[in-house]
């Protein structure tokens, strides 16, 4: 008896000494008066709340430049050892239960000696996210808490139909049929449904993306229809990420930032939300790292997701849509973006998002869910409580399964462990009497016209009977959805000169790649080499000079031709995404657009020159270099303007390039070299040709004044060939833009 008596008193003597190192080593080291870390208790042990634990370990901030994350580390795994050893002393004198050295939470049951209830909870194992915050020292803050204008979203018998058409007959497909639904500030609404059910275009019917003839129904925000004002409101997040690829984090979304954030604030304002939002995003480790794309490495994929979210929270939108937005990421990311969405809907605004198969943790995480079935509504209401109802109607999982695999299942028709229904049972029978069959599932198309029949007699008119009831907004927020008039960010100088730095800091790349630089570079030095010191004082020296001269103009005429015409085809998404948000006019970012680059377009030609000019012996004088340099230049800027104009025009790679090539050659074969005698029914071809006037201003420079006539040609002021060259410059622009002006670039933008 006394054996076990005294064996008694060591467990408690070892636990006592136990809890007071754990609670030892909790302590902050810089505030050792503090008593609030540790609580002691009646039998003389000292606890430590989980609470104070956390923010002592909170408080160093090594995230943020304290620099001490690998010295938390390095003492987390000492105590965390020095409490392994401790644990193991105390087996010989009792039993233990559960010890966890590496999560520091500890559960004891001793012969005669119990922890209270309050005690053992204290001692609650950190979890990854507690461990997470302790490592990047910063704790998360409160994500957008700043007040919005909260707009409800109400759609009602939603319909939307697409005319295919064919070679005889045009078919009318329907899409969407009489969808229902109301999301209010503060919730967030998931669309749900297999591939091909009309979840994206829904989702772009709701965010003002889609307006056709063809849709039906009623879609109000406050009560009110969709109109211009609401694009500053509404936040849209695409299923495919348009970003820059070579501008950072931070630049992209700095960018975004001041354009698109009310003129009200400063540009010191808006350069603040950006930093803000790469904190609260916990995007501070890559911000200067490029977005990246197919050809250049970047952030990682779930990284990049959350800048594109960046980019729409930036204004503080009343109203977020997102389409897909964790496809392609891993379960932990996934979650980490839906959390992200529960926290932007927790400070008053509404979200709505397309879910493709989320995980059972995802699914559990929406507040409101439809699920959608070849375009019809199959369900709608609160997603806790949607495997209840499936189960009203006789479709409940036969073994434990992720959620979201049920609905979608369902939604496919697909009954495989999942019980059916009575009434799809009779008709089973029914057919298979009829036809001699054995099957004993009923086929996808009548489980889905039994669900949906199912959702119309059970639930739909009570959903609509809940929308009748009028909103509780005051008139105030009522009739602010309806001012009409856009609002933009910036003012149009101020778009321009933003857009002009941006489109400088992104085609940087791209114009001074080392693939560029060697092309001209070797180029011009095979022409150097081929025309060394070239003598225009025989018949013979000058027509070669002339053939160089006429190699200048086509090599500087082909060149810009097929670099511009890949302009607006490439940057159609973004211009897209970008002009249906309202971010800025779109003659600002055309100007913006052609004249940043000219000064990266005229920097190649400047080097190409510099090694020919000398190395061909072309007339050595200040004059007639630099004559030469502006007439490339013109030739430059002209070839660049027909580039832009065929690509506004058809919009299609393939098809702008094709039509380039057949109409360079043509500018090229009319230029005056290969053919002097022109018929009269094409010689206006010629007048088109920037690479005639080029080629007739060259030599003219060359050897006016010295010559009279070179190939036929007369050597006057060139006057004539200058205004040519300028009126292209502005003609062809002016055509590019106005075809962007008609091309619809976007549904409803």
């Amino acid at each position: 008896m006394e054996k076990t008596t005294s064996s008694l008193a060591l467990a408690r003597t070892k636990s006592d000494q136990l809890l007071e190192k754990v609670a030892a080593a909790f302590k902050s080291p810089t505030s050792s008066s503090e008593v609030n870390g540790g609580v002691v208790g009646e039998s003389g042990s000292t606890t430590l709340s989980r609470k104070s634990s956390r923010q002592t370990l909170t408080a160093p901030s090594p995230g943020r430049g304290s620099g001490s994350g690998a010295r938390n580390t390095h003492i987390r795994k000492s105590r965390s050892a020095q409490l392994k050893l401790d644990l193991d002393d105390l087996g010989s004198g009792a039993a233990l239960s559960r010890a966890s050295s590496a999560s520091l939470g500890l559960s004891f049951s001793f012969n005669g000696f119990t922890l209270p209830p309050d005690e053992i909870a204290d001692f609650k194992p950190f979890s990854d996210e507690d461990i997470q915050d302790v490592e990047a020292g910063t704790g998360k803050t409160k994500f957008q808490t700043e007040p919005t204008m909260p707009i409800q979203l109400k759609f009602t018998d939603v319909t939307y139909k697409v005319i295919i058409k064919g070679l005889r007959t045009n078919v009318e497909k329907e899409i969407l049929n009489g969808i229902t639904g109301l999301v209010n500030p503060g919730e967030v609404l998931a669309l749900m449904g297999p591939s091909g059910s009309g979840k994206t275009t829904l989702l772009n019917l709701l965010g003002g993306r889609l307006i056709r003839s063809t849709v039906g129904g009623s879609i109000t925000y406050n009560d009110q229809p969709y109109n211009k004002f609401l694009k500053s409101r509404v936040g849209f997040v695409m299923q495919e990420d348009v970003l820059f690829p070579h501008l950072t984090v931070k630049e992209t979304l700095r960018y975004a930032a001041l354009l698109r954030l009310p003129k009200t604030l400063t540009k010191e304002q808006k350069e603040k939300r950006a930093v803000d939002v790469i904190y609260e995003l916990g995007l501070e480790r890559c911000q200067d790292t490029m977005i990246g794309g197919s050809f250049v490495r970047g952030v990682s994929g779930g990284e990049r997701r959350r800048v594109s979210i960046g980019n729409e929270i930036l204004i503080n939108p009343s109203l977020l849509f997102l389409d897909e937005p964790t496809s392609g990421l891993d379960s932990t990311t996934a979650l980490k973006i839906v959390q992200i969405l529960h926290e932007i809907a927790e400070a008053g605004k509404t979200v709505v998002t397309t879910i493709h198969q989320p995980s059972s943790r995802l699914f559990h995480k929406f507040d409101k869910l439809i699920l959608l079935g070849k375009g019809s509504l199959i369900y709608y209401g609160k997603a806790a409580e949607a495997i209840n109802y499936f189960s009203s109607i006789g479709c409940s999982p036969l073994i434990a399964m992720n959620p979201a695999e049920f609905l979608l299942d369902l939604a496919n028709g697909n009954l495989n462990d999942v019980s059916v229904p009575s009434e799809l049972e009779d008709k089973v029978q029914i057919e298979n009497s009829e036809a001699d069959s054995t099957q004993d599932k009923p086929l996808p198309v009548l489980v889905q016209e039994y669900l949906v029949e199912a959702y119309e007699t059970r639930i739909a008119e009570t959903e609509k009977r809940k929308m009748l009831v009028p909103l509780t907004l005051d008139e105030e927020l009522k009739s602010k959805v309806t001012y009409s008039k856009r609002q933009w960010g910036a003012s149009w100088w101020e778009q321009y000169s933003i857009l002009f730095r941006r489109g400088i800091k992104e085609r940087r790349h791209e114009y001074f790649s080392w693939l560029r630089i060697t092309q001209v570079l070797a180029t011009a030095i095979i022409l150097g080499l081929l025309w060394w010191h070239s003598d225009s004082s025989t018949p013979k020296g000058l027509q070669d000079q002339a053939g160089l001269l006429f190699f200048i103009a086509v090599f500087w005429g082909f060149f810009p031709v097929f670099t511009a015409i890949f302009t607006f085809p490439q940057e159609r998404a973004m211009l897209s995404k970008e002009r249906a948000a309202d971010m800025y006019r779109l003659s600002a970012y055309f100007l913006a657009r052609t004249t940043s680059d000219l000064p990266l377009d005229l920097l190649l030609p400047i080097l190409f020159l510099l090694v020919v000019y000398f190395m061909a012996g072309l007339r050595l004088s200040a004059a007639p270099f630099f004559l030469t340099m502006v007439t490339v230049f013109l030739s430059i800027v002209a070839a660049q303007g027909l580039g832009l104009a065929i690509g506004a025009s058809l919009m299609d790679v393939k098809k702008a390039t094709t039509f380039a090539s057949v109409t360079v050659m043509t500018f090229m074969l009319a230029g005056g070299f290969f053919v002097q005698q022109v018929p009269v029914f094409v010689s206006w071809i010629r007048f088109l040709s920037f690479n005639y006037h080029t080629y007739k201003l060259l030599l003219k420079v060359q050897y006016n004044n010295i010559i009279p006539a070179v190939n036929g040609m007369r050597m006057d002021n060139g006057v004539v060939e200058i205004t040519a060259l300028v009126a292209m410059v502005f003609g062809y622009r002016l055509l590019a833009y106005i075809s962007l002006r008609r091309m619809r670039l976007h549904s409803g933008s």
